[in-house]
């Protein structure tokens, strides 16, 4: 059976996790069926991959900040979330879960997230401790339930702090499957 292609243009967001340079190959895998591709990153993500990578994979400035002086009228967050058919944010921690399933809008991925009314789908990616706290796991099920937001992963396996256990990111080709059957709202 032939891979499905994904939405056309697809946004991927980057949260400050480990994982974050597995956005990258999911990136890519998703420019190789055909989509267009852009990102957003928060500045916890910064911190494990730079911008610059995921420019150089898309083609088109990273998204990194809601306040771009150069550009004073245009509001980033408004135009990202009118572009993208889909919205998928890898990895996602603990944190922007929480912005997500309650409304908390600070930076540039909560503010988009806010924005798009287009299919979503998060890849969780965090410390076991943290996937297992009743918080989050109450989030997870508002936005599944409520905001009827796509998840794929997390799996068990080695995690960042050398140890096994659930909430290592799900692989990247289910990832890329997974925002393949998004459908965009007509």
């Amino acid at each position: 059976m032939a891979p499905s292609s994904p939405p056309t243009h697809v946004l991927v967001a980057v949260t400050g996790s480990i994982a974050a340079y597995k956005a990258a190959p999911v990136m890519r895998g998703l420019i190789n069926r055909g989509a267009q591709v852009r990102a957003a990153m928060t500045g916890a993500a910064q911190q494990f991959v730079t911008p610059t990578t995921f420019r150089s994979l898309t083609g088109h400035p990273v998204a990194t900040r809601l306040f771009v002086p150069e550009q004073a009228a245009e509001l980033v967050h408004v135009n990202l979330a009118d572009w993208a058919d889909a919205l998928a944010v890898v990895p996602v921690t603990a944190n922007s879960l929480g912005k997500f399933a309650h409304g908390i809008a600070d930076e540039i991925v909560s503010c988009t997230w806010m924005a798009c009314d287009c299919p979503k789908l998060v890849a969780p990616a965090m410390n076991t401790r943290m996937w297992n706290n009743v918080a989050v796991r109450q989030n997870c099920s508002a936005l599944a339930e409520k905001q009827d937001v796509e998840f794929v992963g997390p799996v068990e396996g080695p995690l960042a702090e050398d140890r096994q256990g659930m909430g290592r990111l799900a692989p990247v080709q289910d990832i890329i499957d997974a925002i393949c059957q998004l459908t965009p709202h007509s």
